[in-house]
């Protein structure tokens, strides 16, 4: 029988080995390491071509046909990129300002949404960057990638429990932690550096600053220097998203190469590690902290931190999970049947109960069709 292959995980601590991977056609591209560090073998042009802006569309058109800002850039779609990429040649290319608005989803979340041209780049630059950096990740960072996600990450959780307490035979501690203001709080001097270390290009180096300094957190942190620090990524790029898993990628090599912790998993900015012993998670919260702070100008969130065994069931990304079975949160209950109640349609439903077979949720399950009956008549 064929043995799979893994993609291959590459850390930022190995170093002595002159890797040379090769170039692909598309994203992903690789060549030689500087101090142990793989870079990028694409160029400027790779990004901005028009056959790269061109396959870049229909993936941001997903889901956005209806948009009437979409429809318009659509309606001269080919001047439109052409546009797009003799700016960029040019060097002349300027990120537009963002749209504002808030959503609630479950808590109210600030959404800074940019223009149709600038998304388009995004995409442009996503689909050529994220093969590349998803190679350097590691396999316990779930938010935001190809073939990962919040069930896969729950499922990795009850797998790594079961494996930490010898199949329940003894205890197994958890230890969560939650970051304050995690995207408005990313530093961009420090992203910079860190996508430095991976990209040698100047012009790529040149778009991603512009993408990046297109929006700030306000107020600016004060500097030792008496100017403001630019921090804050905006929560509706497609971008960031990418760019927050960079930068937490820096605290997820120190937190397996480092600080040697054997069990961790993280998706976005909640993290937990499993241990069977309770000292050693408090030993590490000081580590954490000063780690998160000193290199990422991050905080831990001080009323987000809990050390708890899982037969007392550890509430994460959603769902209070306990030994053998997983419970749906009381909040993400409510909101579920309140969302039905307010907008009954099949689709909805099928949508949360397919959420709801992820878990034990019978009782839940049979709620949701109740209220679903009710209101749909």
């Amino acid at each position: 029988m064929r043995q799979k292959t893994m993609p291959q995980q590459i850390s930022l601590f190995e170093s002595g080995n002159n890797w040379n991977l090769g170039k692909t056609p598309l994203g992903g591209g690789l060549k030689g390491r500087v101090i142990g560090k793989i870079q990028l073998a694409h160029k400027f042009e790779d990004i901005i071509s028009l056959e790269n802006l061109f396959s870049a569309w229909p993936e941001f058109l997903a889901g956005k046909k209806k948009k009437k800002d979409v429809q318009e850039f659509d309606r001269h779609l080919a001047d439109n990129i052409l546009a797009l990429h003799k700016d960029l040649s040019n060097r002349t290319y300027k990120h537009g300002g963002y749209q504002s608005f808030y959503i609630n989803d479950p808590k109210r979340r600030h959404i800074h949404k940019a223009s149709v041209r600038d998304r388009l780049l995004h995409h442009a630059v996503y689909r050529i960057l994220y093969p590349f950096f998803d190679r350097t990740f590691i396999s316990d960072s779930f938010s935001c990638r190809n073939n990962k996600g919040t069930h896969e990450a729950i499922n990795r959780f009850r797998a790594v429990s079961y494996k930490v307490s010898e199949n329940n035979t003894k205890t197994c501690w958890v230890l969560k932690c939650d970051i304050k203001k995690f995207f408005a709080s990313i530093d961009h001097n420090i992203l910079l550096d860190i996508i430095k270390e991976y990209i040698p290009n100047e012009d790529i180096l040149w778009l991603l600053k512009n993408v990046i300094e297109s929006f700030v957190t306000l107020p600016l942190i004060p500097s030792h220097q008496g100017r403001g620090v630019p921090i804050g990524l905006p929560l509706g790029n497609l971008t960031s998203q990418l760019f927050a898993n960079v930068y937490m990628n820096v605290f997820d090599q120190w937190v397996k190469h480092k600080l040697k912790a054997k069990h961790y998993i993280r998706y976005a900015d909640d993290f937990v590690f499993l241990s069977p012993d309770r000292q050693w998670l408090l030993d590490i919260i000081p580590k954490v902290r000063e780690f998160l702070s000193e290199k990422l100008r991050l905080t831990l969130h001080p009323d987000k931190i809990f050390l708890k065994t899982i037969f007392s069931g550890v509430d994460f990304l959603g769902w209070v999970n306990f030994v053998n079975y997983r419970t749906l949160r009381q909040t993400t209950k409510r909101r579920m049947l309140t969302r039905i109640k307010n907008n009954p349609t099949f689709e909805t439903l099928q949508s949360y109960l397919g959420l709801l077979g992820h878990g034990n949720t019978h009782k839940v399950r049979d709620e949701l069709l109740i209220e679903y009956w009710l209101w749909q008549n």
